[in-house]
């Protein structure tokens, strides 16, 4: 399917659907009309992936390495689902004891499922780095494509960061709820031991993400196994070696009122945000679509059954961990601030719960890794259209990894910024943790509601066919309803301690969005740029004579 592109100004009137015109300044709209490409040659070389990518505007800078393993494996890495449960369970045991647990899984999960296969159609038919962001593009109204695509960008970005930020978090709890455990407590964490420990994986991480696409896909390509092997392990070795496990009608109906809230229903469902924040990020894999070989089908494969995956054993280890959760009460109050830690601590004793725990920590390790990949890409390819501030540093990629190596350290740095918080205020940094499932999912809905409105959407090879629209309506439908839940206090009476500060969160990105394109970005941007065109099977560039731009794509 080829998707002719266009050089006319913004506000042309190239469709007939919007007569708006766009807040871009006609300063802005003039430099992207001689916005310089890099000249390819021997287009009859380029393969099938990298010829699309030309369709669709993009130059190819990376080697494409990631296999259909390698695929799935990293988009089940980007949910962590183990270790994600593991550090995500105390929500729903608090606000309403294990029946919230399974029961909102199971009904958190297929929402996010919903809106699995609704991202997963969307990257088969415009798969680039910039994932759903970029699909504005195609989706919009042209004089609408500018605004739109400039605040599902910001929204799928910070969401991003946040993301990654309490991946490393979490990261850092685990790691030292095990030598905590292994001191046979006589370690306790403290705030800024974990925020300490957390600095120094997320740099670790910064350096493996700093490797070249080769090595990334090796390391990536066995995870799954590894996780797989790790959970149907630990669900078998709790349900044999637990001594006291609760009854069937304790772990389905018994629903424990520990918020304050009246009625008690509203205790129940604050336990969607586990699977919410587990089954999120559903586009990661398309920000290394460029990466993949043949990414119009390995990509969205990859997301729909890796989250299908996700949502079954999420669930089945929740329900395992409600059968051998022991008192609730007892196990929230555990010193090591991990209560799922605590569970494997009691049923397997030192040993079994320092190993299940490490294993955990492994695990979200490769959630770091993958999260850091995909934001850094994501960066890339903003700086790519010109959309952050000093996007043409960002934009380098190294000439030994062929890799963005400053988008890489750009957004490590940025997820250890915000984890500094967390040594003023832990109430914070939670508020900028649940910014991560509510910025993610509204940037998915943004490009799912302009397929919806504006039908101008050319499906690609893996598409969801006469259930597409209800597909599409169940997900906007169930984010809009989640979004509202999320930013509701959990506790009751509310205090400044316990109160839920994402509202304010959401208010100030928000704020910021939309400040910063009429102070700044409408003087710059454009929406996603053309850097190609392809024309009867010749790639043609519309850069001068004696241009160095070549240098934007070398260090």
């Amino acid at each position: 399917m080829a998707i002719a592109t266009s050089t006319e100004p913004l506000d042309a009137g190239h469709a007939p659907t919007s007569r708006r015109k766009s807040s871009v300044t006609a300063a802005a709209l003039e430099k992207a009309q001689h916005d310089p490409v890099q000249i390819v040659e021997d287009v009859a070389q380029l393969s099938e992936e990298d010829r699309r990518l030309a369709e669709l505007g993009y130059i190819a800078v990376y080697k494409r390495e990631f296999s259909w393993l390698s695929c799935f494996s990293f988009a089940v890495s980007i949910s962590g689902l183990f270790a994600s449960v593991a550090t995500t369970y105390v929500y729903p045991l608090e606000a309403g004891g294990p029946a919230s647990a399974v029961w909102c899984w199971l009904i958190s999960g297929f929402g996010g499922m919903m809106i699995a296969l609704s991202v997963s159609e969307l990257v088969s038919a415009y798969p680039t780095s910039g994932g759903l962001y970029f699909t504005c593009k195609y989706l919009a109204p042209p004089n609408w494509v500018p605004e739109i695509s400039w605040l599902c960008g910001w929204l799928n970005l910070l969401g991003q960061v946040a993301g990654a930020a309490s991946t490393e978090y979490g990261c850092a709890q685990l790691l030292l709820a095990a030598v905590s455990m292994g001191s046979n407590f006589s370690y306790l964490p403290t705030q800024g031991h974990t925020v300490g420990v957390m600095a120094a994986i997320t740099i670790f991480h910064g350096f493996i993400n700093s490797l070249n696409t080769a090595m990334l896909e090796k390391l990536t390509r066995g995870y799954v196994i590894f996780h797989f092997a790790i959970l149907v392990s630990c669900c078998i070795t709790l349900l044999v070696m637990c001594k006291t496990k609760h009854d069937s009608a304790f772990v389905w109906t018994n629903v424990v009122d520990e918020s304050g809230w009246n009625p008690v229903g509203f205790s129940f469902l604050f336990g969607f945000l586990s699977a919410s924040w587990t089954m999120t990020d559903y586009d990661a894999t398309a920000h290394i679509a460029e990466e993949i070989k043949n990414p119009e089908l390995k990509a969205p494969w990859a997301i729909s059954t890796a989250l299908a995956f996700t949502y079954v054993g999420g669930w089945l280890f929740t329900i395992v961990l409600s059968y051998c959760v022991g008192d609730p009460a007892t196990t929230l109050a555990s010193p090591l601030g991990q209560p799922v830690a605590q569970i494997f601590y009691n049923v397997m004793g030192k040993a079994g719960g320092v190993f299940f725990t490490v294993a955990a920590f492994i695990i979200l390790n490769f959630t770091g890794i993958t999260a850091i990949q995909a934001g850094a890409r994501t960066v890339w390819a903003f700086s790519r259209d010109e959309m952050l501030p000093l996007s043409r540093v960002w934009y380098i990629i190294n000439t030994t990894t062929r890799t963005p190596i400053y988008a890489v350290w750009l957004f490590t740095l940025c997820c250890a910024i915000i984890n500094l918080v967390g040594l003023g205020s832990y109430t914070a940094i939670a508020a900028i943790f649940n910014l991560t499932a509510i910025a993610l999912d509204w940037s998915y809905c943004i490009p799912i509601l302009c397929k919806m409105m504006f039908g101008k959407f050319e499906p690609g090879p893996w598409h969801l066919g006469k259930f597409s629209f209800w597909i599409n309506l169940y997900s906007v439908c169930w984010v809009l309803w989640a979004s509202i839940l999320f930013e509701l206090p959990t506790i009751l009476p509310v205090t400044a301690k316990n109160m839920n500060y994402v509202c304010v969160i959401i208010a100030a990105v928000g704020i910021f969005a939309v400040g910063y394109w009429y102070a700044s970005g409408r003087y710059y941007y454009t929406g996603p740029r053309v850097k190609a065109q392809l024309v009867e099977g010749t790639i043609t560039d519309r850069r001068s004579e004696g241009s160095d731009e070549k240098k934007t794509f070398e260090s």
